[in-house]
């Protein structure tokens, strides 16, 4: 109460924005920069792929990085002219290595040594390459593309090239709009708007303190989920303060008594809100993939940002703007009170009337929208990566077409110098093995490294086996490891489904512990974990039909599950705490029955405004070409619609009623007070 009425006084305010502005500003000044990136980001430590990427720079090949230049005629084979165009070109590129042409002459492929630097380092020797290819003469017809590892690395890089401008400013266009429509005020939308938009860059200089600690950038796909979701968070902490503010405004001719009022009615359930999220996305602390601890740290730093900016800056910076703020529809003491009609009325007398009705239709909905993750599958290739045409992948489609499709990304083994012909034999009697490369020696001499070519592309069901089975019979020979690109993915998925086994159960476990300490009750914590893994499990099944034959992205990224899970769960279970916890309330003075009905009649505009918000700022991550953020955007913009619309709205409503007082069990809810009695209660 003290802290609210602190917030809100004049002086009060006055000295939080000055404060506010100060600490953005030093954010500003202190943020250090981004760690240099290592070749072992992203990979599990302790994998064959992690430590041969580790071992490599004892071979004088592991020095340098191998791009493959593809020239391809399509409808026939080469012509005297395209192989003196291909000859122009390695002079140009100043290439060694002979050309290499296809069985059916329809191709050649020359290898391009870059040195092996960091990120930024090679993809400018990419870009470098892809320029001196340009300036060649080449006859019409004949086609040239760079592919390869640094390639795709290269590509993978240039995707997130000014994403944080084009995200950011399609996600404050999408929350400019939405609040506009929402608030219907021409005025009141730029204070929520500005207040989290500096909560965002905030959250953007600090990063790289996370990422100086986790010792891994945290740039690109890290920044763009953690910016993303400090303004959908940020934005439904807003909305929720807002209209508990103009709730209040009705009831006091005194701003600061009203917001002060207001933030002592919102603050448990917002606070409440963003300990479930930012302890769930700590949970990703015990994941094995760098790249999920790192994210898990930086969305918990944005998440508490967004909270204080959100019950801190944003109150202080309202309560010194007049009543007008909210022009044409500024709030009159006396006016009156929308819970007590209007569609969100209806809707919470309707779920009263007929509760198992509606609860049945909803569960057959929500079911026949988990039917949708039969035929799901898991895993992307190498080459579906983008929703956008790159060159590295249609060189390595073009180089599939007439060579081994694992040739772009080979297979790295590494072994004893002792057991180097034991290797090589046993590599060439690996089914799926296209080539096996030249042994070449450490600088020391004590360990020999080869590469082998697979008959099919990294990333693929064929290539996982392959490379399965080549540690399957390399196993027991000494110092054996396969690493390289296709080893790397498999090592890959297959930590990313053991983070799924461990963090799955943590984020429940956290999810149930906050909602017991925060409802005081069993069975609504259950019930509402419940509807929310259910919420989950449609959410998925009905992106996957859309992925599948809308966008027509054919599976689901290794990631995406567990990381949409995270956020489904930590996000849909916020709207089930801010009506369970207004039920709460209400209960005390009404009833069960009365104030879940109330809840829901009070809560329903402000909830769902909020859900369709921040299922529209997720479905900005669409506008960046990477495959892996579109998944998250839409199944994380479909079941936060469907937690906001469904469980929020009929589910948690209609078990609510049908169980009564027992759905607070093993807490009593006080008996309902008169009809005059209640009328004088504030609903806060």
């Amino acid at each position: 109460m003290r802290v609210a009425s602190a917030i809100t006084g004049r002086l009060g305010a006055i000295l939080v924005l000055i404060v506010a502005v100060g600490l953005t500003a030093l954010a500003f000044v202190t943020s250090p920069g981004q760690p240099a990136a290592s070749a072992t980001d992203g990979l599990p430590a302790g994998k064959q792929s992690t430590r041969v990427t580790e071992l490599e720079d004892r071979f004088p090949s592991g020095r340098t990085q191998t791009a493959l230049v593809v020239f391809e005629r399509t409808g026939g084979p080469l012509t005297a002219d395209d192989m003196q165009a291909v000859e122009r070109a390695r002079q140009a590129v100043n290439a060694q290595a002979p050309p290499v042409p296809s069985d059916d002459k329809q191709a050649v492929l020359v290898a391009v040594p870059l040195e092996s630097g960091g990120i930024e380092q090679v993809a400018g020797e990419v870009e470098q390459l892809r320029a001196a290819l340009d300036k060649v003469q080449a006859p019409d017809g004949l086609t040239v593309l760079v592919t390869g590892g640094p390639a795709f690395a290269r590509d993978i890089s240039a995707a997130f090239d000014g994403a944080d401008f084009t995200l950011l400013a399609a996600t404050a266009i999408v929350v400019a709009v939405l609040l506009l429509v929402t608030y219907r005020s021409p005025i009141l939308w730029l204070v929520p708007l500005a207040v989290i938009g500096t909560a965002d860059q905030v959250v953007a200089k600090l990063l790289p303190w996370v990422a100086k600690v986790a010792g891994q950038p945290t740039e690109g796909q890290v920044s763009g989920i953690v910016s993303v979701l400090v303004f959908g968070a940020g934005t439904d902490y807003a909305l929720l303060l807002i209209a508990r503010y103009r709730e209040e405004l009705r009831r006091t001719e005194s701003r600061r008594e009203a917001m002060a009022t207001a933030l002592r009615g919102a603050a448990p359930a917002v606070i409440g809100s963003a300990t479930t999220v930012v302890l769930a996305l700590l949970t990703l602390l015990f994941a094995v993939l760098t790249t999920n601890r790192t994210l898990g740290a930086a969305a918990a730093l944005g998440v508490v940002v967004a909270l204080a900016f959100g019950l801190i800056v944003l109150p202080a910076a309202l309560v010194c703007l007049p009543r007008g703020v909210f022009w044409p529809f500024v709030p009159r003491v006396g006016s009156d009170d929308p819970a007590h009609a209007g569609f969100w009325s209806r809707v919470a007398g309707g779920v009263e009337r007929r509760p198992r009705i509606v609860l049945g239709v909803a569960v057959l909905l929500l079911a026949g929208l988990a039917a949708g993750l039969a035929g799901t599958k898991l895993g992307l290739s190498q080459t579906e990566q983008f929703r956008t045409e790159v060159q590295s992948v249609t060189g390595a489609e073009a180089l599939a077409r007439h060579f081994p499709a694992g040739a772009a990304q080979p297979v790295t083994v590494i072994v004893d110098a002792s057991a180097a012909d034991q290797a090589v034999a046993a590599a060439k009697g690996v089914a799926g093995v296209a080539k096996v490369g030249a042994p070449e020696r450490s600088d020391d001499g004590t360990l020999v490294t080869f590469d082998v070519d697979l008959t099919s592309g990294s990333g693929t069901a064929t290539a996982d086996r392959t490379v399965q089975d080549l540690r399957a019979a390399l196993k027991g020979t000494p110092g054996a490891l396969v690493g390289g690109d296709p080893a790397a993915d498999l090592d890959e998925r297959d930590a990313n489904l053991r983070d799924d086994f461990v963090v799955v159960p943590l984020v429940l476990a956290v999810v149930l512990l906050v909602l017991v300490l925060l409802l005081r009750s069993l069975v609504a914590p259950l019930l509402l974990l419940f509807t929310v893994v259910v919420s989950f499990a449609a959410s998925l099944g009905a992106a996957s039909l859309v992925l599948r034959y809308v966008l027509d992205i054919p599976a689901l990224g290794t990631a995406v599950p567990l990381l949409a899970f995270l956020f489904l769960v930590a996000l849909g279970v916020d709207y089930n705490i801010f009506l369970a916890t207004r039920a709460r309330e209400e209960a005390a003075h009404r009833g069960t029955r009365k104030g879940m009905v109330r809840a829901l009649a009070t809560t329903g505009g402000v909830i769902t405004s909020a859900g369709i918000l921040l299922a529209a700022v997720f479905a900005v991550l669409g506008v960046l070409p990477v495959i892996v953020l579109t998944q998250i955007g839409v199944i994380v913009g479909i079941g936060v619609v469907l937690d906001t619309l469904i469980v929020r709205t009929i589910v948690v409503p209609a078990l609510a009623l049908l169980l009564g007082d027992r759905f607070w069990w093993p807490a009593r809810v006080a008996q309902p007070q008169s009809e005059e009695s209640r009328d004088q209660i504030s609903v806060s």
